[in-house]
């Protein structure tokens, strides 16, 4: 089989690509990026294309499965441009793949198309997928979810999957993850254990996590397994403040959310740091997720519990850690000028 993956080079994308690259069905891999990565995954291959403008068909042409991840963060200041790309970009592959005639589609959707969900249970796959109004990241998946809806309406040939995974950590994601939601001012040497005291702890907030091998290894079970329709992806347990304090060593302040918004929104405004309280706002509300489904149709189970992934990011962004990919390249002092002085966020 031919399997193409389109955001081949971040975070999800070199994980699906490492586990696709282990399955014998798998005769043809191509990962594509707007930007050639400088490493070798065994029996992979690369092309550089740029979803909003480039040609597609010829990438996709023979493709039995299409895995869609890519997606754009930043600039976070400019929801017009993230739009462009993630949604407009994503009706192109959509479009795309369609006239190639690739015989199945896994998206990578996100609990953040869901809308905020009841505290006292978990959520399946049929919870409503509004988003969160005032997130554009929220919104943006939400509205991939109706693309997805009008295509597999008009194209019932077609297997469409769509993956909706919590937070997704990994130790060759963290300075990515620094750049896109802490910046450039986040001092790494806090994170040694003992080194920071306090950890904020803000009622109602928790989410569910799991490690970016896990993750990319159900991606590549909903490419190879005739299922369609959409899966939870999430490791247990969930994650709170407790859990960030116990690994940073620190002890629990009871904090309001309120007072937590208003210091990343002046951190915002200021221009310390990439990503708005709308983002705050956003993990405020995020349902929490029932996976049963992915464990019962895709078998899968995660390998690594989210406790001991948290840990793994935290190591990461101490040691500046990530990958020869333009995304996943790890940090640097240069690196985090440029970062400032190009506008945090911008």
């Amino acid at each position: 089989m031919r399997v193409v993956v389109i955001g081949a080079t971040g975070n999800l994308g070199l994980s699906t690509m490492r586990a696709l690259a282990d399955e014998p069905a798998v005769t043809s891999l191509l990962g594509v990026a707007r930007r050639r990565p400088d490493l070798d995954i065994p029996g992979a291959g690369w092309a550089r294309a740029d979803i909003t403008r480039d040609a597609l068909d010829p990438l996709l042409s023979g493709a039995g499965v299409l895995i869609h991840l890519g997606w754009s963060f930043h600039p976070m200041r400019d929801p017009v441009a993230t739009w462009r790309t993630n949604v407009l970009g994503t009706a192109r592959v959509l479009q795309a793949a369609a006239r190639a005639g690739v015989g199945a589609i896994v998206y990578a959707s996100s609990v953040a198309a869901y809308a905020p969900g009841p505290p006292e249970r978990r959520v399946a796959e049929d919870w409503p997928t509004f988003g969160y109004p005032t997130s554009a990241y929220s919104r943006e998946k939400a509205y991939v979810e109706r693309l997805l809806d009008g295509f597999e309406t008009d194209r019932p040939d077609i297997r469409v999957v769509r993956m909706r995974p919590g937070l997704v950590f990994g130790r060759h994601a963290a300075s990515a993850q620094r750049r896109i939601f802490a910046g450039p001012l986040l001092p790494t040497m806090l994170l040694r254990p003992g080194r920071v005291p306090v950890v904020p702890d803000v009622p109602g907030l928790r989410f569910q996590a799991l490690h970016s091998a896990d993750a990319g290894r159900a991606f590549a079970l909903a490419a190879l397994r005739p299922v369609r329709g959409p899966f939870n992806l999430a490791a247990e347990p969930v994650l709170d403040a407790a859990a960030i304090a116990a690994v940073l060593g620190a002890r629990t302040v009871r904090t309001s959310a309120a007072a937590v918004r208003a210091a990343l929104a002046a951190a915002y405004r200021l221009r310390l740091a990439p990503a708005g309280p709308d983002l705050f706002d956003l993990v405020m509300r995020l349902p929490l997720m029932d996976t049963e489904r992915a464990r019962a149709e895709l078998h899968w189970e995660p390998v690594h519990t989210a406790a001991s992934a948290l840990p793994e990011l935290i190591e990461g962004l101490r040691a500046g850690a990530g990958e020869a990919t333009a995304v996943l390249r790890p940090s640097s002092a240069p690196g985090r000028v440029r970062e400032l002085f190009s506008g945090v966020g911008g």
